[in-house]
């Protein structure tokens, strides 16, 4: 029997965005397997703007399991990771567990992350055992995951996976920051005192498609290096300074060649190519800057970085209610 929601010893946070045909899966594994961990536990889930009936289904699983379950509704789409903060904030637990709602993950799987923390760790991320994407996206990610340690000096070894425990600590310190763009794992491995990481199975998902385009992994992958490191930008003013010392050497060679051989037609095309070159870094290096000071931008805006428009929740000594109007269909609006 569960321990009033108080102070429950674990609370699990779990993001949904049009997550509707696979939530009945999700929770006829995810609270038997909580359940046989004999332990204190809350689940949080939090609605990122769904746009199918994934409120309805979340505010009826509330009415059924009212004393383990709290969810957090959005008035709008804000991510994946601005979903999990919001979860953190709402949540009481002393072990924190993120998790997906399409069943990649076995929530089988937590009670292993929950016993590694109770060994003295205050974060625990997960390694995939055997990845069940498509190629591409395997592939994809590990040359991300590469390029963002060498950058960042972050070491997640599989940065894709959202199965991971958090201690206390580490979440009230992330409630501590306000930042509009962020990487969660990454931002609680900053602040870890003592991490690890442990290999968890991975199964296909259960029904859906990935919430992650082509393009929405490369704003996150941006989010993640420029967030965390200032090394592309001292990158670019190295090149830029190796760049300028070959241009000077260049135009230096040119001139001694007109003076003694004469100009040459069939130089121009070369100079053209040249100039195109420089053109391109100068432009890549131009939108590496502004992808800073959008960040910058956004931040001195000082906007709430999501809004929450209820939180389904029992109170001590009152009954279970649903607010009149949270389980008709909502439409999220895309927060890029």
């Amino acid at each position: 029997m569960n321990a009033p929601m108080n102070k429950p010893e674990i609370s699990v946070v779990i993001p949904i965005y049009n997550e509707q045909a696979g939530l009945a899966a999700l929770f006829a594994r995810l609270y038997p397997a909580l359940d046989k961990l004999g332990t204190s536990y809350e689940i949080v889930f939090v609605n990122d703007g769904s746009r199918d009936n994934s409120v309805s289904i979340l505010a009826e699983q509330f009415r059924a399991r009212p004393d383990v379950t709290r969810v957090v509704l959005f008035n709008g789409n804000y991510g994946q990771h601005m979903a999990i903060l919001a979860g953190f904030e709402a949540a009481r637990g002393e072990i924190m567990i993120t998790l997906d709602a399409d069943l990649q993950n076995p929530p089988e799987e937590i009670g292993n992350l929950v016993a590694k923390m109770r060994e003295g760790y205050d974060y625990v991320g997960s390694i995939r055992r055997k990845r069940q994407d498509v190629a591409w996206r395997t592939y994809a990610s590990k040359a991300m995951n590469r390029l963002r340690e060498r950058i960042t000096n972050i070491k997640i070894t599989d940065q894709g996976n959202m199965l991971r425990a958090y201690g206390r600590n580490i979440v009230d310190l992330m409630n501590q920051c306000a930042e509009v763009n962020t990487f969660v794992p990454a931002l609680a491995y900053r602040f870890a005192r003592n991490p690890t990481e442990i290999v968890v199975e991975h199964e296909e998902r259960a029904a859906g498609e990935s919430k992650y385009s082509l393009y929405s992994l490369i704003r996150l992958n941006f989010d993640l290096v420029t967030g965390f490191s200032l090394v592309p930008l001292q990158f670019y003013s190295m090149m830029g300074m190796l760049l300028s010392l070959v241009s000077g050497i260049l135009v230096l060679v040119l001139l001694v060649r007109r003076l003694f051989l004469g100009a040459e037609a069939e130089g121009v095309f070369t100079l053209f190519a040249i100039t195109f070159f420089f053109m391109g870094v100068i432009l890549f290096g131009i939108g590496l800057l502004g992808e800073y000071i959008g960040r910058i931008f956004q931040q001195v805006r000082a906007r709430p970085r999501y809004v929450v428009q209820t939180i389904l929740q029992q109170k001590p000594g009152e009954p279970v209610e649903v607010p009149a109007g949270v389980e008709k269909r909502t439409v999220g609006r895309r927060h890029e």
